[in-house]
Formats: structure tokens, C-alpha cells, sequence
């Protein structure tokens, strides 16, 4: 089991999220002792688009990038879509791709990646109606169920979800085996 057990995760998603592409990987975040954070628009709870529901703990204002290790960005079509449209979201996914941190992003996830115009030259993947949104953001696009590129892994859909979540987890890992022990 990889060590992950001081990872400070930040998950930042809003109302209409893909219930488990949020939900599964924070569980096996948590599972696996990582500090796990969710952050969104508003305070209170979230609804993802099958009805499920989350708790937010931060809301975008009191979020400081430098705070958390690694950002993860669950899809659904409505949660990145007005992500996308909150400077503070699309700032928080510059702040952490331009400090080289782990970033995660799932189905309709890289759009957000696409407003912050950090996927220019990188290798990337995604749900079928974003891909060329991607590619005239200057990605190169592939269709596996999850592509790494550096500091970047994407994925396709929610079936995919174990590809992703272990090759997040790889890239959090690597992290974590450069910090000084406490």
C-alpha cells in the first residue's frame, strides 16, 4: 500500500459533479490516510449529478494552494463547467500546475485545465465531447484510461476511476518520498 499518510489533498468541485468521481477517490484517499480537503463556491453541502452529496469543509476564499500537496478535479458535466467560470477555481488549478504538484483531473474535469491554459504540449485524456477543446488548447490527445504527463494525470470516465485514482496516488507518492520526515 503506497504511503501517502501526510498528503494534504485538495478536491475542489461544486454542485453537479459525477457522484463517484468525486466520492470513490476521496474514500480511498481517506483509506489510505491522506489529509483529504473539499473545496467549493459555497459553504454547506454539494449534490452531485446522480444525487449523491458531499460536505463542503473550505470554501475557494480561505483556500491557500500552498496549504495542500496535490489538487484533484472530479468531472460530471455541470461541476467543471461552472468551475470553469470561477476565477478563484481557475486561478487555484494555475497555482498548483505552475508549482509542479500532483494535479488530477477526470471526465469533463480538464476543462477546467483548458481555462487555466496549462495543457499546452501535454499529453492528456478525457470524456469524448472535451477532446477538442483540448487539442485547441494545444494538448495532444489520447483515448487510455489514464494519461500521465509530468505532474498531470487525466482520465476518461467514471469506469476508469481505478486507473486514475492509482496513478494519482503514484504521483502523490512521489511527493511525499521527497518530503523530510517530520
Amino acid at each position: 500500500m503506497p504511503d501517502i499518510s501526510r498528503a494534504r489533498i485538495l478536491i475542489i468541485a461544486t454542485d453537479g459533479f459525477e457522484d463517484s468521481e468525486l466520492l470513490d477517490p476521496r474514500r480511498t484517499l481517506i483509506d489510505w490516510d491522506a489529509d483529504v480537503t473539499l473545496a467549493s463556491i459555497k459553504k454547506g453541502e454539494i449534490k452531485g449529478d446522480k444525487g449523491k452529496a458531499a460536505n463542503v469543509d473550505i470554501t475557494f476564499d480561505d483556500v491557500h494552494a500552498s496549504d495542500y500537496d496535490a489538487l484533484l478535479i472530479p468531472g460530471g458535466t455541470k461541476n467543471p463547467d461552472k468551475l470553469r467560470m470561477d476565477e478563484k477555481a481557475v486561478g487555484l488549478v494555475k497555482k498548483f500546475m505552475d508549482a509542479g504538484k500532483p494535479v488530477g483531473a477526470i471526465c469533463h474535469g480538464p476543462w477546467l485545465l483548458v481555462e487555466a491554459d496549462v495543457v499546452r504540449g501535454r499529453t492528456v485524456t478525457s470524456w469524448p465531447s472535451i477532446r477538442t477543446d483540448l487539442r485547441n488548447a494545444g494538448a495532444n490527445v489520447v483515448d487510455q484510461e489514464a494519461a500521465v504527463d509530468s505532474n498531470l494525470v487525466t482520465s476518461r470516465k467514471p469506469e476508469d476511476i481505478p486507473a486514475f485514482t492509482e496513478a494519482f496516488i503514484q504521483l502523490v507518492e512521489k511527493v511525499e518520498a521527497k518530503m523530510p520526515a517530520e
